[in-house]
């Protein structure tokens, strides 16, 4: 049977169903200032659940959520609580448990146009400074161009600790032709880059489950053409389309009725018969669905 690398599922809204302190701006950093048992919460949950690898609470630990000066008082602090906590759950853990560290897109999710490398650097300098203790491997999440994905590499330099580089992908209206990245970039460009950049995973998260078979199928065949060994990986979400000027949790989205454990089951199946290789789920996607995933992969 192919082993399949369990992910946990999506922070800020389990944190919100099990009522921690949730608003925006803040998402799921609120969580990491007022009350950090929730987050330690959550991470025990998923690991309940049968998860092999939780993430750190890090991804809004940014100045769009934080506002620049809580970000520029409190956010290496922040960061670094988000790395210890998910450390101290994996190290108590039943069953072996990675931690991944999780590097957001720093200048705004779903939207490559605001992305400027010169402000992004420090931000991502900074979560990486205060993570690297505590955690096991790197995880680029939510990554809408290859230049972000370009910048992390460089931030995170060679520091002996794997590199996940995981995408997301235009949905809804937005999806036409073949998959493409939230920049417009066909998703061989991105795997072509992972591999480039010595990732030893490429992924695509936080989008609507319809888009992601046919990405992994194309990063299955590039890595072929490529003849280059590497782990794919699927955590979709269970959010209706965006538009594309739309910012991610910008507001509360309605969470999809048809994505039950079982509903999203059905998806992560056709992922690993495509050739994934790590499941797991983004924003909606609680503990029942990652044990859901466990029982049957």
């Amino acid at each position: 049977m192919q082993r399949i690398t369990l992910l946990d599922g999506g922070t800020g809204r389990e944190l919100k169903r099990i009522g921690a302190p949730f608003r925006q701006p803040e998402w799921s950093a609120l969580a990491l200032i007022e009350a950090p048992e929730f987050v330690t919460r959550v991470h025990e949950a998923y690991v309940a659940a049968g998860a092999d690898v939780i993430t750190t609470n890090s991804y809004a630990v940014v100045p769009f959520h934080l506002g620049a000066q809580r970000h520029a008082t409190d956010g290496a602090r922040l960061a670094t609580l988000s790395g210890r906590l998910a450390r101290d759950v994996a190290d108590k853990a039943p069953h072996p448990v990675r931690v991944a560290g999780s590097l957001p897109p720093v200048c705004g999710s779903y939207r490559a146009d605001l992305f400027d490398v010169a402000v992004a650097r420090p931000l991502l300098q900074m979560i990486v400074d205060a993570l690297r203790p505590s955690i096991d491997h790197w995880q680029g999440e939510t990554l809408s161009a290859i230049e972000e994905a370009d910048l992390i590499r460089a931030v995170v330099g060679q520091d002996g600790k794997p590199l996940w580089l995981s995408f997301t992908l235009a949905d809804g209206a937005l999806a036409t032709g073949e998959p493409r990245l939230r920049s417009g970039e066909p998703v061989e460009d991105a795997v072509r880059a992972a591999v480039r950049l010595g990732a030893s995973a490429v992924l695509f998260n936080c989008s609507q489950p319809e888009v992601m078979g046919a990405a992994v199928t194309i990063a299955r065949d590039t890595l072929h053409d490529l003849e280059a060994r590497m782990q794919i990986g699927v955590y979709a979400n269970a959010f209706p389309p965006q538009r594309a000027d739309a910012d991610a949790n910008a507001d509360l989205l309605m969470i999809r009725a048809d994505l039950t454990p079982d509903g999203y089951l059905g998806w992560a199946r056709d992922w690993v018969a495509r050739g994934a290789d790590i499941v797991g789920g983004c924003c909606g996607i609680g503990p029942e669905h990652i044990a859901a995933l466990r029982m049957a992969l």
